[in-house]
């Protein structure tokens, strides 16, 4: 995968993870869970910070414009969409970490894949900053489902 076309995918994903932790964060306001809403108002922020810099370090490039159905995405869907049926106002906090942690896990994967396939090596040096920096999610989610998890 060429550079160009990466950073249109990684702006696609970023984009995406920050709008679901932005709905996580306002179900979890309306469920009257203020850690869980503070914690994905927080993720939803980080996931802004990732989708300026792959925007950042595509302003020079000339990125391509794609509809939905041109990106390359495994198993047809974007990975911070994948496995989302929405949130609804059943959806407690652990089920909200769960669905986070899932889409953190696909969003790293999808990274991980990018870095370990392309011939490109700036795709591939950015790829790997991204997985890294999706896998710092993923342990995070982690943590924070251990910590509520009884003994």
């Amino acid at each position: 995968m060429e550079v160009e076309a990466f950073l249109a995918h990684a702006i696609a994903l970023e984009r995406e993870a920050a709008r679901r932790y932005e709905e996580l964060s306002a179900a979890m306001h309306t469920e009257g869970n203020r850690e869980l809403k503070a914690f994905f108002a927080r993720m939803a922020h980080f996931s802004r910070l990732h989708l300026a810099e792959a925007q950042a370090r595509g302003g020079f490039r000339e990125l391509p414009v794609m509809r939905d159905d041109e990106y390359q995405w495994p198993e047809g869907i974007g990975p911070e969409t994948a496995a989302w049926a929405g949130v609804d106002a059943l959806l407690d906090g652990a089920e909200a970490l769960r669905l986070a942690l899932d889409s953190e896990q696909r969003g790293h994967a999808y990274y991980a894949a990018v870095a370990a396939t392309t011939r490109d090596p700036e795709t591939r040096r950015l790829a790997a900053e991204f997985a890294a920096e999706e896998s710092q999610h993923v342990a995070e989610l982690r943590r924070l489902i251990a910590a509520r998890s009884p003994a």
